[in-house]
């Protein structure tokens, strides 16, 4: 009897040259060997050398993320792939755009529930907020879980960020 081997979620960082197609090409590489990408995040991180930061998290068993670092490290415009999950300890956020409408005791529960959470408000009307929240994505998930039953109306949210914790960097 064959056993089944863990699925786990793994948060890679690649860093990238920042040229047109890139990103095309890395999420061709998921698509076209049926690898799922959970969150995708990217944003130039070195102007000067015109360099990218990719954060992607994605889920298999050990073997299939050894399979997806080793295509990534084929790419032409990638410099550097980590898999933060198993190089050490690291700190990641989200990052979410949560609108919430509502008047009267819904409203001060809003409020009081993203004081809780350490929300933001970054737009407010006499009957709507929008809240800001960074943190892990169950923070998040509980927020907007917590908020549906105050009113609410829409969520914008980033993928993860990532970077690993002391004095070495990418």
């Amino acid at each position: 009897m064959k056993q089944q081997q863990e699925i786990l979620r793994h948060t890679i960082s690649v860093i990238v040259d920042n040229e047109a197609g890139v990103l095309a090409r890395i999420v061709g590489l998921f698509s076209g060997r049926g690898y799922n990408i959970e969150s995708l995040t990217v944003a130039e991180v070195e102007a000067e050398s015109g360099r990218s930061r990719i954060t992607i998290v994605t889920s298999g068993t050990r073997m299939v993320v050894e399979q997806i670092k080793a295509q990534l490290d084929r790419v032409v415009a990638v410099d550097r792939v980590t898999d933060l999950t198993i190089d050490g300890p690291f700190v990641t956020r989200d990052l979410a755009l949560i609108k919430v409408a509502g008047t009267g005791e819904a409203r001060v529960e809003a409020l009081r529930l993203a004081d809780v959470f350490r929300a933001s408000v970054v737009d407010s009307t006499q009957t709507s907020f929008v809240f800001e929240l960074t943190g892990a994505k169950d923070k998040i998930d509980a927020f907007i879980g917590l908020m549906q039953g105050l009113g609410l109306v829409e969520v914008a949210r980033t993928g993860a960020v990532a970077v690993s914790r002391g004095t070495e960097g990418l």
